[in-house]
Formats: structure tokens, sequence, C-alpha cells
């Protein structure tokens, strides 16, 4: 029977992974980047290898159906992705629990987790206040992100010409009086969280809700974390003491989130 060489078996990366398996990723996010969609020549300038390569990789995902070519030859995601990204985002709100329990504990407030999905928020977590009177978000609601604190944390290190390229897309309709609805605002508000490092929902998405929001730093897809409830409660004076509970915390998930775990 012959045996396989060395020669046979699959190149290494530098990191010890197989080097096709990092490369594949890396077209994929790649594509991501570019919206979804992109050319075999945009693929080769950007990450530096051969057509011939890329050529190779796109064909075996082509085939496997986690990147489909259009009409114009152009590669796009495919649907296979799907699938993946919806149980990885319940993964990650399952992940995100216990941190978001702490959130309830400490500042008494209903606790949310969302991504960017798109041109969405999306949430993906919750842990309910203790209060009769609480904020309740159903996980899974999709609302637009000039609406909510979340929204604004999550947009707030993408560059101003892509954010009012979103808000061309999305409109930005009134959910209430309170709504930001011109870009030249909303960019201003994500300016103050550039600059507060917390964004902030003042009955924007509901009348008489408050809500307070930082990103997750360094997260593998945007993502942030909030809490929110009633005006009256969620005021000026316990912004001071909630903010710093929420960056501490979103410091922690992002460390949890960065750990791989062990290895075989």
């Amino acid at each position: 029977m012959p045996t396989s060489s060395a020669s046979d078996a699959p190149a290494k990366s530098a990191a010890g992974g197989v080097q096709s398996l990092d490369r594949a990723f890396d077209l994929l996010e790649r594509m991501a980047d570019a919206g979804g969609e992109i050319g075999l020549s945009e693929l080769s300038a950007g990450s530096g290898l051969p057509l011939p390569t890329i050529h190779r990789l796109m064909r075996t995902l082509v085939a496997s159906g986690y990147v489909r070519q259009q009409p114009n030859r152009r590669y796009a995601l495919g649907p296979r992705l799907i699938r993946l990204g919806e149980s990885a985002a319940r993964l990650l709100g399952t992940w995100a629990r216990p941190h978001l329990a702490r959130l309830v504990e400490e500042t008494g407030e209903t606790a949310n987790m969302a991504l960017l999905d798109g041109d969405d928020v999306v949430y993906v977590a919750q842990v309910p206040s203790k209060h009769s009177m609480r904020m309740f978000t159903e996980v899974g609601r999709r609302v637009l992100p000039h609406t909510t604190g979340v929204g604004k944390a999550l947009l707030a290190a993408t560059p101003d010409d892509e954010v009012r390229a979103l808000l061309a897309r999305t409109g930005m309709p009134a959910v209430t009086e309170k709504t930001i609805t011109t870009p030249e605002a909303f960019l201003a508000a994500l300016a103050d969280v550039r600059l507060l490092g917390y964004a902030v929902d003042d009955n924007e998405q509901e009348i008489g809700v408050r809500c307070l929001a930082v990103p997750v730093p360094d997260s593998p897809t945007a993502a942030a974390i909030s809490i929110s409830g009633p005006a009256g409660r969620v005021t000026e004076a316990s912004t001071e003491k909630i903010v710093p509970v929420l960056q501490e915390v979103a410091a922690e998930l992002s460390r949890a989130l960065a750990s791989s775990g062990p290895t075989a």
C-alpha cells in the first residue's frame, strides 16, 4: 500500500493551521468587508494571492455553497453561510448572558446585546431587570440603527461616508418625536460617542425609555451591550455610575470572546 509523503500533506500556515483554510477564511472576510460581492482581481489585489490560487479556492467555496458566482462573473457570499451565522449569533447570545446578568445585578436595569446585521441592528441576548417596571426587547428583534443607543455604539467607529450610505439605504423614519432624522445630527451623535465612550438613546426609540450603550471592543463582529430602563431611573446622575460598569463588562465580554478555549 502506498504511503503519503510529506509533500502530500496540506501546507501549514505560520500559526500552525492549514494554509488553504487560512486563505479561504481570509477571502470570505474580504468579501464581507466589500459588502458581500467582489471580483477576483479585487480579491487578488487585497489579499496578495495570485489569481490561480484565488480561483482554485473560490471554486471549492462555490462547490460547497459558501460562495456563489453571479451572472456578471463576480462572486457573492453564499446561502450556506446564513445557517452558520444564525447558529453563531445564538451562541454569542448564550456566551453573553452571564455578563448581561452582572449588568442587571449592578445597575438594576434590563441588559441587552446587539449586533449589526447588514443595515439593521438585531438583538441577540437580553437579561431582564428585576423591577416590576422594566423594559423588554424580544431577542431577534430588528431595528434601524439611527433609533437606538446600540445602533450609535455599533456605528461609532464606522467612517462617515459609510454611515451616510447606510442611512441613505434605510432612510431615517421617526419612531418618536425625539428620534434623530438627519444624517448630520446622527453623525454628530456618533462624534459624541467617540468622545464620551458611550451612546445614549434618550426617548428616541420609545417615549419614557432611556438607554445607555457601549461597543464591545475588538469583537470578531460589531457588537454592543446596553442597559435600558424608565427615564425616571436612567437619569443623568445615574449615567455616571452605570457607564463605567457597562465599559468594564464590555471589556470582560471582549476577553471572553477572544479566548478560543483549549485546543486538541
